[in-house]
């Protein structure tokens, strides 16, 4: 696996506009800050930070050419919201150019939408991105405050909050979002039973 960190920022200026490459910065620190706090790898958790958004500044038909060219799935919503792929794609480039691993690229997959059952290190990086110090909307310092105090109910008030925008400008909603969403409340109730 490649853990060289300035190589890797030194792949990401190639690809990426500036802004992209400081958010990627800017994720890389958080996942760093919470996976100290929730005694996970520091260095998984900053690469996946890092290259994260590797395929993000594509144009949507290099993204389209990309998924064709390399047998990656998609569903019919991610064909609509060509964008979203951007997650897939960075997790094939990461493990075929960069041999990270199988959960490190499955955090990079799931990044935007999250999924069922997350690892911890999944968690980390789903909220830091929407949390890291790039962001800059009503209600993120609440955000990334309880993102320190407990991860599940962090990615739950951003999926809630996500899913309510979308609903009223009338977009798509990834079934991923919905699945990840009903598995941490889920996951809730159950630890109140025990």
């Amino acid at each position: 696996m490649v853990e060289d960190i300035e190589k890797l920022k030194e792949d990401l200026k190639i690809v990426l506009s500036d802004s992209r490459y400081n958010h990627s910065i800017s994720v890389m620190n958080m996942c760093e800050a919470l996976a100290s706090k929730y005694n996970v790898n520091v260095k998984k958790a900053k690469l996946v930070g890092l290259m994260h958004d590797m395929a993000k500044d594509m144009t949507k038909e290099e993204k389209i050419q990309y998924v064709k060219n390399n047998n990656i799935e998609c569903s019919l919503i991610e064909e609509k919201i060509v964008e979203i792929l951007h997650g897939k794609i960075a997790a094939d480039i990461c493990k075929k150019r960069y041999q990270f691993d199988e959960e490190m690229c499955t955090a990079i997959k799931y990044h935007t939408t999250g999924k069922e059952n997350m690892t911890l290190l999944e968690k980390i990086l789903f909220i830091a991105d929407k949390i890291d110090e790039t962001r800059n909307y009503e209600g993120v310092e609440d955000l990334r405050e309880l993102a320190f105090e407990d991860l599940d109910k962090a990615i739950l008030k951003n999926i809630d909050d996500t899913l309510i925008i979308n609903i009223q400008k009338n977009r798509l909603i990834l079934e991923e979002s919905i699945k990840t969403r009903n598995n941490l409340l889920l996951s809730s109730e159950k630890d109140k039973n025990m």
